[in-house]
């Protein structure tokens, strides 16, 4: 997401460049909410007044929040949640721990959130404290006890009954140490310690900058920093040979379900895969742990947005034909790839193209920050993706819970994971490259097997920027299995693209703008829109708010933002776009551009509206219409077909373009400024461009609303401004802005503009407009 827009900057051409497995799991997940060891919540805590509260503010509760079972897809029936009221402090940066804790946390909340109870600024020269007291239920007696940490930002250490059982460095993946050896059969004690730099380090930190914790002016598109743990704390018995991840990658060439069982402790051990599908066995297979496990799934159901089946599976290690450890999991069979379609390279789900639309989700809370107060919550985003129409979500530049994922498994959205990405306009140094490319190794692993997974973004913008392409290339290799985009919005801000990938990613505010496919990469828009909407009693700081496009009413919105998913749809799509991210889904902080109000109390846009234009989009891409195509190479004039007007035609004098009546009689001069040669589109190859008869190297473009002859400066700018994309119309063509799509070559009054349907412009005027911007390409004047 680019920088927050300079005041006034604001106008609309602004140029920027299923089944049993899943009962398994509604029952393990009541299991452990009963077994959560948590000790009654004090009565002096309580949590601090949220900057905005949400539908779910107010259902947390206070000793066992979020109580669902966290890891969906590697399920065990007995765990215990350590959420809930922790004590806490707040020392030096490198100070040794506290000899009391004075505060409470109720954890998984951070320090700076309300929810937390705490609701504090933390800096880089601050560390944080936890500690609380739990005692192993009895009946795990005979079994290793493991502690779980969804995730803790960033630099966390853990000590059990005095003793230290681990570091982790890394903000967005889970961690665990077997606590076993440190148990003494009563009440236990586990201290974490945690620093977080936020910004002023060298580690990912996604859009997290250290600020007031309370709303105020100015932040622009950096948010309040979350800091210490914010995700589930739990512990979980296991077997001392046991199941750590299953590794699952659908193969729809031979209809298989590839798994890799890893393990600990498994020498000498069998795995046993088993796939289902309602309580009837599909397919079983067994191998090595760490092997490739192929288990067959005849005449798959598909998983899709349409469609989201998953099938239950499970894996267990045998000792023999004794079974030592079982878990439960799921798993969608769908492909993702690039494939010519059409002549066009686009991305293929199951091996069809479909386009994929979606928002800018960055999962942030104004009561709990970067945790949802509910599972509940945490659904309700994508389900409101759902009921808006789109079939994707960008996850940007941070990463969810996996209970978020599953939700986005379940419910059918197509999901592109952002890494969080080093602070802006720093080059990261060796630790701090090193440190990150572990950290995303470790996300994609914990999310690899999600089939609504489809597409790692390595890089935003160019910040903390490095090795693009080396970092494509290994992403890649890591994941064979899904799309890798070297760098979203390669033509902003300084970014570099490193040139590989399945995708070519423009950003483009407002746009849609102009993304075209090359020879080896699919083009999509990773960002567009912004359009801003400030509901009163729904800002986070009133009169603070921001967008990259101010509406003056809801009306207008709508208006807008259907407008544009129809000129993707007309223009861009035919044109070689094949997927759009609109910013965003819901308002942040001082953000007004989000399509629901930061406290998800207010959905600002028509919902069954935007439904079937995101409908409308998706199935255009199913069935398209046949491509209005030109010839290119050869000279043409383009003749009005204004009822009237039949016998004008497109012409250029003094450099502007204006329509005049061309016959036979006409000066040879006038019948060479009524031809253009038709050529392949300077910005967009499946697009066109109109060269000047008599000055070659001239080219018809925009500039200002005007539509004129100019020479090319080589420049992006120009290049776009003078390619047009052609859609079908009555008795002609129409021809779109490449840069502007939704706007149109159209003759008013016999000079040449161009006009938006809508438009508040008088070559915008609505009366005859179709016909206005309607062309009959007609043999030449002068050959």
């Amino acid at each position: 997401m680019k920088s927050a827009p300079a005041p006034h900057r604001r106008t609309l051409w602004r140029r920027l460049t299923a089944g049993t497995g899943l009962l398994a799991l509604l029952a393990t997940a009541l299991v452990g909410a009963g077994t959560a060891p948590a000790a009654a919540a004090p009565t002096a805590w309580t949590p601090k007044p949220a900057p905005m509260t949400t539908p779910w503010t107010n259902q947390v509760s206070v000793d066992n929040p979020l109580p669902e079972y966290p890891r969906p897809q590697l399920t065990r029936p007995d765990w215990a949640n350590l959420n809930g009221i922790w004590d806490f402090a707040v020392t030096g940066r490198d100070a040794g721990q506290p000899a009391s804790f004075s505060e409470q946390i109720r954890v998984p909340f951070v320090a700076e959130s309300a929810l937390s109870g705490v609701k504090r600024k933390i800096t880089e020269n601050d560390k944080l404290w936890y500690k609380r007291t739990f005692t192993v239920p009895s009946n795990w007696n005979g079994r290793r006890v493991v502690l779980n940490f969804g995730a803790s930002d960033w630099q966390s250490t853990v000590w059990v009954n005095g003793t230290q059982v681990g570091a982790h460095k890394g903000g967005f993946d889970s961690f665990s140490y077997d606590i076993t050896p440190q148990l003494n059969g009563g009440s236990n004690t586990v201290v974490v310690s945690v620093y977080d730099p936020t910004q002023t380090g060298g580690q990912a930190v996604g859009k997290q900058r250290i600020n007031d914790v309370n709303p105020h002016a100015g932040g622009g598109i950096f948010y309040t920093a979350a800091s210490g743990i914010w995700q589930t704390v739990w512990l979980e018995p296991v077997a001392a040979s046991h199941v750590t991840r299953l590794d699952m990658t659908p193969n729809l060439g031979d209809n298989t379900l590839r798994v890799k069982v890893r393990a600990a402790s498994a020498n000498g051990r069998t795995a046993r895969v088993t796939v289902s599908s309602g309580g009837t066995v599909v397919g079983t297979a067994t191998g090595a742990p760490g092997s490739d496990i192929s288990v067959s799934v005849p005449n798959p159901r598909l998983w899709s947005p349409d469609d989201p089946f998953l099938y239950d599976v499970r894996a267990e290690l045998l000792d023999g034909t004794a079974v030592v450890d079982t878990v439960g999991s799921y798993a969608g069979m769908r492909s993702i790839a690039v494939a010519k379609v059409d002549n066009i390279l686009r991305p293929v789900l199951n091996g069809k193209f479909v386009f994929q639309t979606g928002t800018l989700d960055q999962g942030y809370w104004p009561d709990g920050i970067y945790t949802a107060p509910t599972d509940a919550a945490l659904k309700s985003d994508l389900q409101a993706h759902k009921d808006l129409g789109f079939n994707m979500v960008r996850k940007h530049i941070k990463v969810e819970p996996q209970r978020w994922f599953y939700w986005a498994d379940k419910l059918g959205l197509l999901v592109w994971q952002d890494m969080p990405a080093m602070d802006t306009g720093k080059t990261p140094d060796g630790p701090s490259r090193t440190q990150w490319e572990a950290e995303y190794h470790a996300v994609i692993d914990q999310h690899r097997s999600s089939p609504s997974l489809v597409m790692w973004v390595n890089q935003n913008e160019g910040w903390g920027q490095y090795d693009q392409a080396r970092i494509a290339n290994e992403v890649k290799a890591y994941d064979p299995s899904r799309l890798v985009n070297n760098m979203s919005g390669v033509n902003c801000c300084g970014s570099v693209d490193g040139g590989n990938g399945d995708v070519i990613d423009n950003h483009v505010y407002v746009g849609p703008g102009n993304t075209a496919p090359t020879a080896t990469r699919a083009a999509v828009l990773g960002e567009f829109g912004g359009l801003g909407y400030k509901v009163p009693g729904h800002e986070w700081f009133p009169g603070g708010g921001f967008s990259y496009e101010d509406q003056a009413s809801v009306s207008a919105l709508n208006n807008r933002f259907v407008g544009l998913l129809y000129a993707i749809r007309i223009g861009q799509l035919p044109a070689g776009l094949s997927a759009s991210v609109y910013t965003e889904i819901t308002d942040v902080e001082n953000e007004a551009n989000g399509l629901l109000t930061y406290d998800r109390q207010v959905v600002k846009v028509d919902t069954a509206r935007v439904k079937a234009a995101n409908q409308a989009l998706i199935q255009a891409s199913k069935t398209p219409a046949p491509p209005v195509t030109l010839p290119t190479g050869g000279y043409k004039s383009l003749r009005v077909t204004t009822p009237g007007h039949t016998n004008k035609y497109l012409r250029h004098s003094e450099a502007l373009a204006y329509t005049a009546v061309v016959d036979s009689g006409s000066s040879a001069l006038l019948k060479n400024d009524a031809t253009w040669k038709v050529v392949t589109g300077l910005a967009n190859g499946n697009c066109y461009s109109f060269e000047s008869r008599n000055y070659p190297g001239e080219y018809l473009r925009h500039r200002d609303f005007r539509v004129r002859r100019d020479a090319s400066d080589g420049s992006a700018l120009f290049k776009a401004d003078a390619t047009w994309c052609a859609v079908a119309g009555s008795g002609g063509v129409r021809l779109s802005s490449a840069n502007l799509p939704g706007s149109y070559l159209r003759h008013i009054g016999s000079e040449v503009w161009l006009a938006t349907p809508g438009g508040t412009h008088a070559w915008d005027d609505a009366a005859t407009f179709t016909e206005d911007t309607t062309w009959a390409v007609d043999g030449p004047w002068a050959p």
